[in-house]
């Protein structure tokens, strides 16, 4: 038997599953958008239930529609039958998911469901078994073959359950009209969650910002006593009026000692900062803000207000952690000579 090659072999799994998804896609009838309305519809919340596979696909699928909108939760089978039946409210709505459609522990609760719940909904591979005859309505993603090669594990139909999960849930996001702002209330923590928190959140404010009329010498902004705030590279210069005028750098600042400008250090710094750079507003994305300091090359952005004035400043290093890593390069093969 010739030695397995682990890359060939990955490949056919994951076309095997992709193919999968593509025949469900292509399936897809008139029952999706009945059970989209009845889930829209719904007054309480969704109930999702499933049996081994089903049950972590189910996991997954209330953590989407809650985080997308629509309020859901997960409904053991099992401990359903043994009283956590009670946890259903009469509004909400069972999202029962079973490949086969014949779970012993589904199929033994849809009747008690049926009288608690508003309605009763399920996505099944079998349109002959009882889930699908059973429900109020059933998408049925028809046969599919398994990626596993012995034809036991679930896998492709795990898969394509899974994806019409969330087919189900962005439709019913597109249908709530449901926006990246209610996306962020609902992820305050984490890399996703600070990447969606909006620039004021994040923001030096008040002593950690380094401030100075334009019209100061270079000596007289940086000989000033030291900030009690955080050390930030940049100073940012304002007119008579208030408004952001420039930025100064301690690069710049170096640049004119390397340059032996040592004249320059007695004029106003206005004459040797950065005029009009950029600058961004607090109601904006950190993520918006990541992308302009990234595609501009630059360390400290400016917070500025509606008219111009600086009400606080972005410094890279506040941000380290979310901006994505750069993609490492693959490595040169090694070429060994004969000997």
């Amino acid at each position: 038997m010739p030695p397995l090659d682990r890359v060939v072999f990955a490949r056919r799994v994951l076309r095997a599953e992709a193919a999968a998804v593509e025949a469900a896609a292509g399936r897809l009838g008139e029952s999706f958008t009945r059970l989209v309305d009845l889930l829209l519809g719904c007054r309480g919340r969704v109930a999702v239930a499933g049996v081994g596979k089903s049950a972590d696909v189910g996991q997954k699928v209330a953590g989407t529609l809650n985080s997308t909108g629509t309020r859901a939760y997960v409904l053991d089978p099992t401990r359903a039958v043994h009283g956590d039946l009670g946890a259903v409210h009469p509004d909400d709505v069972a999202l029962l998911l079973s490949h086969s459609g014949e779970s012993d522990e589904l199929v033994r609760l849809l009747g008690p469901l049926k009288r608690a719940a508003a309605g009763v909904a399920a996505i099944t591979g079998n349109a002959q078994g009882t889930l699908a005859r059973s429900a109020d309505v059933a998408v049925v993603y028809g046969p599919v073959e398994e990626a596993c090669p012995l034809a036991l594990a679930p896998s492709s139909s795990t898969t394509v359950m899974l994806a019409l999960g969330d087919a189900v849930a962005f439709t019913l996001l597109e249908l709530r009209q449901f926006t990246a702002d209610d996306f962020a209330r609902f992820h305050p923590a984490g890399t996703l969650g600070r990447k969606l928190a909006t620039v004021r959140e994040v923001m030096r404010t008040g002593d950690d910002l380094r401030l100075a009329p334009m019209s100061a010498t270079v000596r007289e902004v940086f000989a000033r006593g030291r900030h009690p705030g955080r050390r930030t590279g940049a100073v940012m210069l304002v007119d008579e009026a208030g408004r952001l005028a420039g930025l100064f750098t301690d690069s710049d600042l170096a640049r004119l000692f390397e340059s032996r400008r040592d004249a320059d250090l007695d004029e106003p710094v206005g004459r040797v900062m950065t005029r009009t750079p950029t600058v961004i507003g607090p109601s904006e994305r950190v993520a918006t803000a990541l992308d302009l300091l990234r595609d501009r090359k630059i360390s400290e952005l400016p917070v500025v207000d509606d008219d111009g004035r600086p009400v606080g400043l972005l410094d890279i290093t506040d941000l380290i952690g979310l901006a994505p890593a750069p993609a490492a390069a693959e490595p040169r093969p090694t070429l060994r000579r004969s000997a």
